[in-house]
Formats: structure tokens, C-alpha cells, sequence
């Protein structure tokens, strides 16, 4: 019988839809919340987690990554997104299962410790002659962590001989594509309610994905009951791209190929005119946003008051870490809310709105709002409880303010279906200074095989 947890003494920040903030306690049972703000009686087995100095949010949901970029953090570091990707692909054709499963270890590891309860994965880089299931290890890597896993089979058809950017040792025929991508979903999705495990399929951009296979990957997609990603509108070169050689803008483009729909989420979208914007609301259609990636690599800043205001669904996403060395998912709260602003002025995002796109946004993107992203009974105990009584947050009285604005923190506690998978700020499910030093290892056998 599961042990009873109750969450005492904690400011709750609900995220319901009344958007309530409230003290008192959480009650845990299982891996289901069954009680916020007055505590019932309890039976005798009960641990109870002290909040006392904290504040207790959802968990933060991270709707884009690339996990396997963990191992060439910091290269390329003053590229734009073209020159970035021609410098690290010829790196990234080198990386096998093992590798894999290091990266996602390690990533999914600073993750945790920056408050994400639930994370997707892009993945696309599936190199010529490697042995193994490399989708399968980071599988693997996110069951080992705890984490409540969303991955996406990504792909690439388009290499450089027929026009593409990606080196031809790393792309693949569009039926070895779409063979795969079904083997992966009868493999591993699981629709079940409170799934801890859900496949996507993701095209990698229209620099990489021929028309077939965008086409071909949304006819598989709907036909076994799974979303769709891709990176879209990342860059203003590539809308220039779209409307010279695709026809239209890239939202125009990837629309034509059944690439719109509550079913489909798009990664940065740095680069939306009015029409896209409208197109995107009227479609039911999702955005990833990726603000400290899109800065590190001098993209933009999207239209997020635009889009909210809309009605689109917007969700924030670490992107990989070779292009967000940092991969914290507290820190993109912060980000996105100063972006913003310095986009659109200091009224355009508040910190509550921030702590939104983080949790219940992002919930939606990823359509499980009806499990995940707030604390409400009946919902899945995946929660954050953050320390704010030190000295980086002290004189902050607003404890969202504190968390969103102040000195990005550790997560004191997070726990994952029920499960701790963080207490103290250290991940209990994984050795985060072996990892650290597998990091190196597997980055030095990378780097002698890719020269």
C-alpha cells in the first residue's frame, strides 16, 4: 500500500483555474493529489515533507530539448543558427546509444534539479551504421531519472546531396523514416491515463524534412493517435527560405502538409506574421517557446503577448544544451518574462503569467492540462517545492516574484508521480557527479571519432 504524503506549511501556488494561492497542505496518495488546503484525516503511515520557507508550484513542463547536445555544450558559441549547425552536425554524426543514454542522464538530471517534473525530447540524429536503439536509450535514461517522459522520433531525409543541410551520414530514406517511427510508437507509447511514457513524431525542420515526409509523418501521426513537433520559424533566414524556394511562409508551407491542429506543437516560432499568429489560434496549433536559446543564438524573440492574447497555447522549452548550456527550466520562467518586456514593454508579461507558460501552458502544448500543470485533487502529484527563505530571495515578500524574478533557486523537493525524485536541491535517483565525469569520457571518445 502506497505511503500517504502530505506537503505542510508551504505558500501553494495552485495554478487552478481560479488561480488560487493558498497555505495549508497538500495531500499525496499514491501518485494522485487528494487534498490542497485543509488537510483531512490522515491514516497512521504518512511522511510529511516540512514546506516551511517554501513555495509549492506544479512541476515546470519542458516542451523542447534535444538531450543528446549535452555532450557539445559550448561550441560554436558566437554562431548564428546556420553557421552553429554546420559547425556541430559533422560532431553530432558521431553519437551511438551509449553516448545517448549519458547525455539524457545528465540532462534530464539538471532538469530535475531545476524543477521539471516532465520533459519531451527532439531527437533526429540517427547516424549511418550504428547498432542499437538510440530512442530506446534515452527511454531508458528518463525511467532510471524518474522523469514523466514525452519523447518524439525526429527525422531527417534531406541531406547536403539533395540540397539539404545535415551531412548524408546522419539522414535517412523517408520509409526507413516512417518504418521506424511506427516500430518506436507500438514500442514504447503509452495513451494510458497517468502515462509516464508518450512517443511523438518530428520531422526536423523544412532545411532537413522533404514534403513526403512532413506529409507522410502526419498521416502516420493521426492514423496511431500520437502529436507531431518541428522546429519552425526559428529565424528570419528561414522564412526568406520558405517564401523563395517553398512556396509561402513556413506556417503556410507545413499547413498545406497537414501540419496544423490541436494535435501539432512548433518549437520557437520566433518569426510569426499577424496571419500566422491568427492561423495558429484558429487551428488549435501550439508553440514550444525557447527564449534563452533563441538569444544565444541571435534569433529573436517571439511574439509571445501576441500570441497568448490569441489564444494560442504556449508552453517554454529548454531547447537542447548546446544551444542553452544552462538547461534550467526555472531560469526560462525568468527569461521568458524579461524577453518579453524587452519586447513589448514591462506591462507585457507578470510573473504569474511566466509561472503559467511554465507549468499549466506548457500541460496544454502537450495535451495533458486535464492531468498535469496545477495542483488540484484528481490531478497527478507532480510538484515543485522551491527553498525562498535564504538570502537570494530575502526582502521579496510576492513569493511568486521571488521564484520568477529573483536569483534562479534549486528545487528544494520534486517529486514525480508521487515518487521524490529531488530532495535538497540533489537528484536521489541518479549520481550526478558520475554522470558528470561519464560526461567527459564520453565527450573525449566523441571528439577522437569525429576528429
Amino acid at each position: 500500500m502506497a505511503v500517504t504524503k502530505v506537503i505542510r506549511g508551504a505558500r501553494i501556488v495552485t495554478m487552478d483555474p481560479q488561480r488560487r494561492e493558498l497555505s495549508g497542505s497538500v495531500v499525496i496518495e499514491g501518485n494522485l493529489i487528494t487534498a490542497v488546503g485543509d488537510e483531512p484525516e490522515l491514516p497512521d503511515r504518512v511522511t510529511v515533507i516540512d514546506g516551511r520557507g517554501c513555495v509549492l508550484t506544479p512541476g515546470l513542463v519542458n516542451t523542447h530539448h534535444h538531450l543528446y547536445q549535452w555532450l557539445t555544450r559550448g561550441h560554436a558559441v558566437d554562431q548564428d543558427l546556420f553557421n552553429w549547425l554546420v559547425a556541430l552536425y559533422p560532431v553530432w554524426k558521431g553519437v551511438d546509444p551509449d553516448m545517448v543514454y549519458t547525455a539524457a542522464v545528465a540532462s534530464l538530471a539538471q532538469l530535475a534539479q531545476t524543477g521539471c517534473t516532465s520533459t519531451t525530447d527532439h531527437h533526429y540524429v540517427f547516424p549511418k551504421g550504428q547498432s542499437g536503439d538510440i530512442l530506446g536509450s534515452e527511454i531508458t535514461a528518463a525511467a532510471a531519472v524518474g522523469m514523466r517522459f514525452h519523447p518524439t522520433r525526429g527525422s531527417m531525409d534531406l541531406g547536403r546531396s539533395d540540397g539539404g543541410l545535415p551531412p548524408d551520414e546522419i539522414v535517412q530514406s523517408t520509409d526507413e523514416i516512417l518504418e521506424a517511427s511506427d516500430k518506436a510508437i507500438a514500442e514504447w507509447h503509452d495513451p494510458s491515463p497517468a502515462s509516464m511514457l508518450r512517443i511523438g513524431l518530428a520531422p526536423c525542420s523544412p532545411f532537413s524534412a522533404s514534403a513526403d515526409l512532413m506529409r507522410e509523418s502526419a498521416v502516420l501521426a493521426r492514423e496511431r493517435g500520437v502529436r507531431l513537433h518541428t522546429h519552425l520559424a526559428e529565424t528570419a533566414a528561414e522564412v526568406e527560405f520558405c517564401k523563395t524556394h517553398l512556396g509561402g511562409s513556413p506556417l503556410e508551407y507545413v499547413a498545406d502538409l497537414g501540419w496544423t491542429g490541436p494535435d501539432v506543437w512548433f518549437a520557437h516560432a520566433v518569426h510569426l506574421d499577424d496571419d500566422a499568429i491568427d492561423m495558429m489560434a484558429e487551428t488549435g496549433t501550439s508553440i514550444a517557446h525557447c527564449p534563452t536559446s533563441n538569444a544565444r543564438l541571435g534569433a529573436g524573440i517571439a511574439r509571445v503577448r501576441d500570441l497568448l492574447h490569441a489564444g494560442v497555447h504556449v508552453g517554454l522549452g529548454v531547447d537542447g544544451a548546446a544551444s542553452n548550456e544552462g538547461t534550467s527550466m526555472v531560469e526560462e520562467l525568468r527569461h521568458a518574462l524579461l524577453f518579453a518586456r524587452a519586447r513589448d514593454g514591462a506591462d507585457a508579461m507578470t510573473a504569474r503569467q511566466a509561472l503559467e507558460l511554465g507549468t499549466i501552458g506548457g500541460a496544454a502544448v502537450l495535451g495533458r492540462s486535464s492531468e498535469l500543470g496545477s495542483i488540484e485533487p484528481g490531478k497527478l502529484a507532480d510538484l515543485a517545492l522551491w527553498r525562498i527563505d535564504g538570502l537570494a530571495h530575502s526582502g521579496i515578500d510576492d513569493p511568486v516574484v521571488a521564484l520568477v524574478m529573483g536569483a534562479p533557486p534549486l528545487v528544494e523537493r520534486l517529486i514525480v508521480d508521487g515518487r521524490v525524485i529531488v530532495e535538497e536541491g540533489n537528484v536521489v535517483t541518479a549520481d550526478a557527479e558520475k554522470a558528470a565525469k561519464v560526461v567527459l569520457t564520453a565527450q573525449r571518445v566523441l571528439g577522437q571519432r569525429t576528429g
